[in-house]
């Protein structure tokens, strides 16, 4: 009997009344998902006084917080599956890390291209100097040459380095395009802003930031182009398990 008990008062002169609590209690049952601040509008229009502060205290005690809705949930499409190695290749570019580029080439801007097989996982980089459709077109004629395989449809991004499809005004085909056209192959361009349908493309350029980029130096763009060239060779004879741990080549 004399142990100490709580000095927590059993009434407050500014107190919620009776008849705000009925209100408030009123107001969550006819809006049960309404979040704190446009309840408490709502409140205040049908001449609620009391702070936003109070009036989250007395939804927590009395076990009135909104009740969240569940999301609803991405169900994304299963992705068409090649065949054969060439029936499709994404293509992309990667901007190297200014930190990586060290020395006299400080400052300087290095260009990742890749090219990467959706069938056999093959895949062909090449260093450039600019991002623009001149250096993607170039690439291109590199790529069907290295390529031991006929490419029939090409896939990159929304990128004007490849496509001038979203510029303003009435554009003609790019550079790039043209190029796609006089060797017969199909230029086939994904959805702007969703990059995951370019899919096998950024995740080599994400492996490339953990396992080259992460642990490499430039230090002018003939290093940067002849490290690169040995990151596509060994990328391309090591074993992955989506070809049951067979290698691309």
């Amino acid at each position: 009997s004399l142990a100490n008990k709580s000095h927590r008062p059993h009434h407050h002169p500014n107190q919620h009344t009776e008849a705000e609590l009925q209100k408030i209690k009123n107001f969550r049952r006819r809006n049960p998902n309404t979040g704190l601040v446009v309840l408490c509008v709502k409140l205040r229009r049908s001449g609620y006084t009391r702070s936003i502060t109070g009036l989250y205290r007395v939804l927590r005690r009395q076990g009135q917080m909104a009740v969240k809705l569940p999301n609803p949930k991405y169900i994304p499409k299963p992705y068409e599956k090649m065949r054969f190695p060439g029936e499709r290749v994404q293509i992309d570019v990667k901007f190297v890390p200014e930190a990586c580029i060290v020395g006299d080439a400080a400052g300087e801007k290095f260009y990742q291209y890749t090219a990467i097989d959706e069938f056999s996982r093959w895949r062909y980089l090449e260093a450039f100097q600019e991002h623009s459709t001149y250096s993607s077109a170039q690439f291109l004629e590199h790529l069907i040459k290295a390529a031991p395989f006929r490419i029939l449809c090409v896939q990159t991004d929304n990128g004007t380095e490849f496509t001038k499809r979203l510029l303003p005004g009435d554009n003609g085909p790019s550079l790039f395009e043209t190029r796609l056209e006089q060797a017969g192959i199909r230029h086939k361009l994904i959805r702007p802003y969703t990059p995951r349908h370019n899919g096998k493309v950024e995740r080599s350029h994400r492996k490339d930031n953990e396992y080259f980029y992460a642990s490499h130096k430039f230090y002018s763009f003939e290093d940067f182009k002849n490290q690169l060239a040995v990151r596509c060779r060994d990328y391309n004879r090591f074993p992955i398990r989506p070809l049951g741990w067979l290698s691309p080549i």
